[in-house]
């Protein structure tokens, strides 16, 4: 059955994720002890948090065997994939995985799904293609039958989408769709695209730190380097930044992409993009940064988190 559209669906991932979760720290070059990670949901569940998700490349780690791992690990959290790299398995073994992980772990388990980037394509031997078609293809394969069939669960599916077109994409053939490192004016967007009934989870860049003014040069340095891609920059500017605000990586950008400074800070930003139509804003750590310290951050911010919403 696998992903159905259907309100209920939606509606019951909305109520396992909550308005905020996390992801887990990433690192691309040293790798994790999966005791570590074991403690660090423990202690993110602790804290209050309803949701965390992690990420996943090409290799090193299989991000659904870590999630079963984590899964068993805790009592309540859900646990997501953000994203979920399509070009790591066949699409009906995903189906399967994400299947056998929401039929043991009920309503705890939301599948992100990602179209990467060509080199990951190239790593598998695979043509990377147009990123709409591949996507569509892939889902589209999800479904073929197998032997043995998938356990016949439903599964809460979204799909990794910063442009209208991927966004479009995923509100036809998907539960809803996982937009990352925009800011408030894209979730607007989003939430626009899909309407009212698909799910919206936002990835929310977060430099958590007591020295705003410290915060927001380490914020800035992250939007340029994201502004070094020329797809990214063009869609900021659609949203109305300015060639100024571009290319001086203004203030402004910068307040408006990464929530920076104290946990009161980062709560204010986190209500932005629940007003702004998401339904769960996932904070992402700095890539690199220690996961003992990312998760000392984070538990750092759950107090401030704690019952957030809209009108908060």
């Amino acid at each position: 059955m696998g992903s159905t559209g259907t309100t209920t669906v939606i509606d019951a991932a909305r109520r396992a994720l909550g308005p905020v979760g996390v992801t887990l720290p990433v690192s691309f070059t040293t790798p994790l002890s999966i005791d570590l990670q074991r403690e660090a949901v423990g202690r993110l569940e602790r804290v209050g948090y309803q949701a965390v998700w992690t990420n996943e490349v090409i290799g090193g780690k299989d991000a659904l065997v870590q999630l079963a791992v984590l899964l068993s690990a805790t009592e309540r959290l859900a646990f997501g994939t953000s994203i979920a790299n399509i070009w790591a398995r066949q699409p009906q073994t995903m189906h399967g995985a994400a299947a056998v992980l929401a039929q043991a772990h009920p309503g705890r388990f939301v599948l992100g799904l990602g179209v990467g980037h060509p080199q990951q394509a190239a790593d598998v031997g695979q043509e990377f293609g147009s990123p709409l078609a591949t996507m569509r293809d892939y889902v589209e394969r999800m479904a073929a039958p197998t032997q043995p069939p998938a356990p016949d669960v439903a599964v809460p599916r979204i799909i990794a989408a910063n442009g209208p077109k991927m966004l479009a994409l995923a509100g036809e053939i998907a539960d809803g769709a996982l937009p990352a490192v925009q800011p408030p004016e894209f979730t607007a967007q989003a939430r626009q695209v899909l309407g009212p009934d698909k799910l919206l989870v936002v990835g929310l860049s977060v430099v958590p730190d007591s020295d705003r003014d410290r915060a927001r040069a380490i914020a800035r340095e992250r939007v340029s380097a994201g502004l070094g891609q020329p797809s990214y920059a063009a869609g900021l500017a659609r949203l109305g930044y300015s060639d100024q605000d571009i290319a001086e990586v203004s203030d402004r950008l910068v307040d408006a992409i990464i929530a920076h400074g104290d946990p009161a800070a980062i709560a204010a930003k986190v209500r932005e993009h629940l007003a702004a139509g998401a339904d769960h804003v996932a904070l992402l750590s700095q890539v690199g940064t220690d996961f003992s310290v990312g998760v000392d951050q984070l538990a750092w911010l759950a107090p401030a988190l704690a019952g957030v919403d809209t009108s908060g």
